[in-house]
């Protein structure tokens, strides 16, 4: 199934199901990224998963998404400008 039809079918679906659905999914990829923290695995990554699935139906998670995408953007440029220095300073870049 391609992405497309995927979002054609989540949007036929009636509102209260979508709701449901999304608040349920996204809720729990939260809860699981959340205890994923403290144990191995990859806990921001789903807890970001969790809020993009819940961004489908919320106005506040849409908010959240895009304050995260705007903080890991600013934390790659901030980490490429220290590698660049950390490189530039040893001589090697």
């Amino acid at each position: 199934m391609t992405r497309e039809s995927l979002r054609t079918s989540w949007r036929r679906l009636p509102h209260p199901v979508r709701w449901v659905g999304a608040a349920a999914v996204g809720g729990t990829l939260i809860v699981i990224g959340v205890v994923l923290l403290v144990l191995p695995g990859p806990g921001l990554v789903l807890i970001a998963l969790g809020v993009a699935v819940l961004a489908t139906e919320f106005a506040w998670a849409e908010s959240v998404l895009r304050r995260m995408k705007q903080a890991g953007s600013a934390a790659a440029s901030g980490a490429k400008r220290m590698v660049s220095r950390r490189s530039a300073d040893d001589g090697s870049g």
